[in-house]
């Protein structure tokens, strides 16, 4: 993953606001996780580091941009907007296993890494099920076919015959 160690121990307390806009974080991490994304509008981040003492900051940001992403139903790729507000705190982690830290003192300096607070924001930007429209009829199962362009050819199987009896049977 893209780390972008930022540097707080230099900043004031009344904090510092940052605007990122490197694409490169979410290219490569696209790629590492296989996402089935690509950029429509650059993805720019603007946020305030307000150091909290010498064991944690708060941050406070947006991520703006867009993305193209793949409909669930019918394939197609649609354009989905990502405007997200966000507020994190983070510190320095207490010596127990927390996966990977956030926050790390270096050579004396204490450091955060935006490029894991930003990736998070964006993947929880993304929707569980992206949907080009909430009325999108997906493929054919038997050809196919985008259902959203119009009607397929296949023949409907109306199923075994020999239950065709029971298709008008109504429980009272």
């Amino acid at each position: 993953m893209f780390e972008f160690w930022l540097p707080i121990s230099d900043i004031a307390a009344e904090g510092k606001t940052f605007v990122f806009d490197d694409q490169a974080l979410w290219r490569e991490a696209w790629r590492e996780f296989k996402l089935e994304v690509r950029p429509a509008r650059d993805l720019v981040a603007e946020y305030t580091v307000q150091p909290q003492g010498d064991e944690g900051a708060l941050v406070r940001g947006t991520l703006k941009g867009a993305v193209q992403l793949p409909c669930d139903r019918c394939a197609e790729s649609f354009e989905h907007a990502i405007d997200v507000d966000f507020d994190a705190y983070e510190q320095l982690p207490d010596g127990e296993d927390d996966g990977e830290p956030r926050m790390r003192l270096e050579n004396g300096q204490l450091q955060l890494d935006m490029g894991a607070i930003l990736w998070e924001e964006f993947a929880l930007a993304l929707p569980f099920k992206p949907l080009c429209s909430e009325d999108c009829q997906g493929v054919c199962p038997g050809c196919g076919a985008d259902l959203n362009s119009g009607e397929c050819t296949c023949k409907r199987d109306e199923g075994d015959e020999r239950l065709a009896v029971f298709r008008d049977l109504k429980i009272k």
